[in-house]
């Protein structure tokens, strides 16, 4: 049986005798952490790249996670959070906030014109960043009109809703979508897309829609195999594909820090005003869960925070 839970900000109730002197963490200090408790040891670690360590077990997913009272957690994994820079609830959002960051990361995004596949939770943070990094346009694509709706208000310039369709061909592209995106980009395509979803025809929407010399960046995850139709093109349109997996500890988190610290860019507020709703059904006391009001308030928010002190 497995305890899940993966994001989370909690206080050091005890430490080992070590982690003072090693990590400068102490009993009673706010803590968020990175969920990907890493080996060390591996090629991956030893350079400097823990996001793909070959050896790591995930909170909540290959390992116990954090719903529970008391949690047990490497103290390499934690980092300390400041409630007078950033709000308690924003604190235990800094693990899927960190995805978005290393996403817009990958490639220089001033001036660029960007498209977002998928408004979820860290599409929305994507569409906030591309925003603070300089994108010049940023275009927000998804299924679901009221998330696009959020998109708009996050500062997204325009929005894109892909039509439900039962097509044969579940990986082909969107025809509407793609010409609208080169209606928008004067016929030359997005110079950065981020697929955030996961789907098949997402992610070939997002090669059709980049203009040649562009690139591609995939967060989005789904098993099983993927077609994607005229293989050639990301090879001939010379393509260049990021593969994004969870953050870099702790660059990601310094930067996450530094950008949500920031009053004057307005991210903070619009992530708690906006998408969390100022926490009007969006914080949930765990000892009121049950998995239909859990289903329910899926279909309402784009995130949820459990609330455990109560």
């Amino acid at each position: 049986m497995r305890i899940l839970g993966h994001e989370f900000v909690g206080e050091v109730v005890e430490a080992g005798s070590l982690v003072s002197a090693m990590y400068d963490i102490h009993v009673g200090n706010p803590v968020s952490g990175d969920s990907h408790v890493t080996c060390g040891k591996c090629f991956q670690c030893r350079m400097g790249e823990q996001e793909v360590c070959q050896d790591q077990k995930i909170l909540g997913i290959s390992t116990d996670g954090i719903f529970a009272t008391y949690v047990k957690i490497p103290a390499k994994n934690l980092w300390v959070v400041d409630f007078n820079r950033v709000r308690k609830e924003l604190c235990a959002l800094y693990d899927p906030f960190g995805n978005a960051v290393h996403c817009l990361t990958k490639v220089d995004v001033r001036g660029a014109r960007v498209a977002i596949f998928g408004a979820g939770q860290i599409g929305m943070f994507a569409i906030l960043l591309a925003r603070q990094f300089g994108a010049a346009k940023v275009i927000a694509i998804d299924v679901n009109p009221e998330q696009l709706a959020i998109a708009k208000k996050l500062g997204a310039h325009e929005t894109i809703l892909i039509e439900k369709t039962d097509k044969v061909n579940a990986y082909d592209a969107d025809k509407h979508v793609i010409d609208r995106i080169m209606e928008l980009t004067y016929g030359k395509g997005v110079d950065v897309s981020l697929e955030m979803s996961g789907y098949n025809s997402s992610v070939v929407n997002s090669i059709e829609a980049t203009r040649a010399g562009g690139d591609v960046i995939w967060f989005g995850i789904k098993d099983g195999d993927m077609t994607i139709p005229q293989f050639s093109r990301v090879i001939v349109k010379g393509l260049t594909i990021h593969n994004v997996i969870g953050r870099q500890i702790f660059q990601t988190w310094q930067t996450s820090q530094r950008v949500l610290s920031d009053t004057t860019n307005g991210i903070q507020e619009k992530m708690w005003n906006i998408i969390m709703k100022e926490g009007n059904g969006t914080v949930i006391k765990l000892s009121e869960y049950t998995p239909e009001m859990f289903e329910e308030k899926l279909k309402q928010h784009p995130k949820l925070v459990f609330d455990m002190q109560n």
